[in-house]
């Protein structure tokens, strides 16, 4: 894992294509601007879980009727 530190306002570069910004710093909270093309899924992490879990939950329940069978 690559690990930069950035003040407000400082950019780092991911690619020819992504830009992270850091917009303020306060009590412990970092915000973040994220500049990328609109076909770049960007989610925080707990969002990340929740689709993975769906997505097998969602696979599960197609495999089910099939063993059924």
């Amino acid at each position: 894992m690559l690990v930069l530190s950035r003040r407000a306002n400082e950019q780092i570069c991911i690619g020819e294509s992504i830009t992270v910004k850091v917009l303020s710093v306060k009590g412990g909270r970092v915000r973040l601007g994220i500049q990328a093309p609109q076909d770049v899924d960007i989610n925080r992490e707990e969002i990340c879980g929740l689709k993975t879990r769906a997505k097998v939950s969602s696979e599960y329940e197609v495999l089910v009727p099939q063993l059924a069978e």
